[in-house]
């Protein structure tokens, strides 16, 4: 059986995330082929990549017949327009999170790649957190018992404001929906639709031109859920407490991927995943804690972008589907006003 060719992927935008997630994630994933960069900086893809095509413009891709997929890592101003652009070229697109600046119009973008017949796949990355994989497995093993609260944090200390376009007054911008996503996407994987949510978020830094704090709180029957991220938060290593009939689980420290592929590590190159900062399965047992050492699951982008492949090559289910990533937008605009009107927003 002759293997397929590998499918020709066309990066647009090399900042941060193009640089450091998706350029080196595609590059590293069997099947798929970093054919081209949109970049108004050459010098700098050439530097990371220098067998790889950089062009100036999207049009250049969206003609380009070699071309099977288009991935947008732009502001998230452009992720519509350049979405919507790339279907009707007949392309299939992932798009960086969140998926675009409002619920209408990522709706409009479903509908395009549903009527192009094209795969939309939003870039959800944090599935395939090591700290996410192993809370995931030890709900399965019923290690926590029945959750009843979870309480998940994206904290950072950076007290100066930095001139960009995410901390920037305008739309699209803000903590929320740049870490937002993030963890509501964790959530709703882990527990479903929740009943209720209501937020505050809001500006703590001085000059900050978009809102640097959230906290927001989804509602379900018994079990609470905790949603939070600061700017100005010295102490920032908490990343889960997670309490259950059975017992707790905390865990500090982020996952290492991003770091790692700051770092320039080839990903699934040796130690790619592993989390060196264990978490704690807390117990009581005669009123006594109990606390076990919690041995962290390898971690791995690359299944995004793997199930990415499988779907456009053998018709697998999409990594991200397109209603899950919708429910994502969704709660993002409820929360912003539950904010807005200091009250619980019912969840429909």
């Amino acid at each position: 059986m002759t293997a397929s060719p590998p499918l020709n992927v066309a990066l647009v935008g090399y900042g941060y995330v193009g640089q450091t997630f998706h350029a080196p994630l595609v590059a590293a994933t069997p099947g798929l082929s970093l054919h081209t960069v949109v970049s108004s900086d050459p010098t700098k893809v050439a530097a990371d990549f220098p067998d790889v095509r950089v062009v100036a413009q999207l049009d250049e891709v969206l003609v380009d017949p070699a071309i099977d997929l288009i991935v947008i890592a732009t502001p998230n101003a452009l992720h519509a327009p350049q979405a919507l652009a790339a279907f009707r070229a007949g392309k299939h697109v992932v798009v960086d999170k969140p998926f675009a600046l409002d619920t209408a119009q990522a709706r409009e973008m479903a509908d395009a790649a549903e009527a192009a017949g094209k795969l939309l796949v939003v870039f959800h990355n944090r599935r395939w957190d090591s700290d996410f994989l192993t809370l995931k497995r030890l709900i399965a093993e019923d290690a926590l018992g029945q959750v009843v609260q979870y309480e998940s944090h994206f904290d950072r200390f950076r007290p100066e404001v930095r001139d960009r376009w995410r901390e920037r007054a305008g739309p699209g911008s803000g903590a929320w929906m740049d870490l937002g996503p993030h963890l509501l996407d964790q959530a709703l994987v882990l527990f479903g639709e929740p009943l209720g949510i209501s937020a505050d978020i809001g500006v703590q830094r001085e000059g900050a031109g978009a809102d640097d704090y959230f906290h927001v709180v989804l509602r379900y029957p018994t079990l609470r859920v905790l949603l939070h991220g600061s700017l100005l938060t010295a102490a920032s290593d908490l990343r889960l407490a997670v309490h259950g009939t059975k017992g707790s689980y905390l865990k500090h420290g982020l996952d290492p991927q991003e770091a790692q592929l700051k770092a320039g590590m080839t990903p699934g190159a040796p130690g790619w995943g592993r989390d060196s900062r264990h978490g704690v399965l807390v117990t009581v047992e005669h009123d006594h804690q109990i606390r076990a050492d919690v041995r962290p699951e390898i971690a791995g982008y690359r299944t995004f972008y793997a199930g990415v492949r499988d779907a456009l090559l053998h018709g697998a289910p999409s990594p991200v589907p397109v209603a899950e990533a919708l429910r994502v937008m969704e709660l993002l605009e409820l929360a912003q006003r539950a904010s807005d009107e200091r009250r619980e927003l019912a969840v429909g």
